[in-house]
């Protein structure tokens, strides 16, 4: 349950509701395909939509989706190569489970902490991301300890078994390449780029046929996280800060940024306990703001939001209230920020 609970004119809440099948397979103790492994993974979703009440840009909870239903979120099937040394990985992928990711920052539930505005806007129906895929090939060489690069041609159009038409398996859109390089020690950092094969539609610019121009759309991004205090029987915190920019002419986004903090085992008797506080900002295009001036509406340099949340599990259950402060909601200055209130119930069964 989450919802608007002060700032707005409409103080409501909607119920979500998410459920993630997933099933690991190590095809070389089953099959005796050495150094393979399979993932496939199910989700559902159903419930309210939330930001109808809110009407944010960005969206506050990670599991809205815009269409309910069921849906083969991933298949894929990851072959070792050199000994641990490289990998390859085929399949319907999700991007945000190793590109623009961080680990410290995997409690918060808006969704500028999972992967950055102004790359999850993009593409024909949005990148492979929560909650559709797309069939990508993956290379990643390095082992996650140390120094790593990984590399990746995702099909533009996500679209996966549960979505209209199924899985896309034309390329009519083209492809979405990823390339992300990294070190992992004490601290991670990693800097990363994203780039559409196709020209996309601009959001604002017209030929003189009146259809919108087609440009280039591509990005970079900058992450790093590290741990700032861990000691036995004490509480562990992290950190992490991450900055993108796009193009800022295919979507309303022209970059952004998210740091904070991440504290686990926060009381001593309660290990699983877990707290964590985040700061965004996802900063709107020219283009974005112009064509909101053309609508009557004024647009501020960016939304901007604080998070504070915490967990604790309790056997198989894990309770997670939840309390968002969102600053030029829907990209408006001239409405008052907004103050959102939930309660995350996870029940995970092995």
């Amino acid at each position: 349950m989450i919802g608007v609970v002060d700032g707005a004119d409409v103080r409501a809440g909607r119920y979500l509701d998410n459920l993630d099948v997933s099933l690991d397979g190590d095809l070389e103790r089953q099959f005796g395909w050495r150094g393979a492994k399979a993932h496939i993974s199910l989700l559902a979703n159903g419930g309210g939509q939330p930001n109808n009440v809110a009407e944010t840009l960005q969206g506050y909870d990670n599991i809205e989706v815009g269409s309910h239903g069921v849906r083969l979120f991933e298949a894929w099937i990851e072959q070792d190569l050199a000994d641990g040394r490289a990998s390859v990985l085929a399949g319907l992928y999700d991007v945000n489970s190793e590109f623009y990711s961080t680990e410290a920052s995997d409690l918060l539930m808006s969704p500028p902490f999972g992967i950055g505005s102004e790359l999850a806007a993009t593409g024909p129906n949005g990148p492979s991301i929560f909650p559709s895929t797309s069939l990508a090939v993956r290379v990643q060489i390095g082992a996650t300890d140390g120094l790593h690069a990984r590399f990746a041609a995702v099909n533009a159009k996500a679209s996966a078994i549960g979505d209209d038409g199924g899985i896309d398996t034309t390329l009519d859109d083209g492809a979405l390449y990823l390339a992300e390089i990294g070190w992992s020690g004490p601290v991670r950092v990693a800097i990363g780029g994203w780039r559409y094969g196709n020209a996309q539609e601009d959001i604002r610019d017209l030929d003189p046929f009146g259809d919108p121009v087609l440009t280039d759309a591509q990005g970079a991004y900058l992450v790093a996280e590290g741990t700032l205090y861990e000691a036995e029987d004490k509480p562990t915190v992290r950190a992490f800060a991450r900055l993108g920019a796009s193009d800022g002419d295919t979507t309303d986004f022209k970059g952004g940024w998210q740091a904070g903090l991440r504290v686990d085992s926060v009381f001593h008797s309660r290990p699983d306990s877990a707290f964590s506080i985040g700061v965004d900002q996802g900063f709107l295009s020219d283009k974005a703001r112009a064509n909101a001036l053309d609508a009557g509406t004024q647009f501020g340099e960016a939304e901007s939001g604080v998070e504070i949340t915490y967990a604790d599990t309790f056997g198989p259950l894990t309770i997670q209230p939840d309390l968002q402060w969102i600053h030029n909601p829907g990209g408006d200055r001239d409405r008052d920020a907004i103050v959102t209130a939930g309660l995350r119930v996870i029940l995970t069964l092995k």
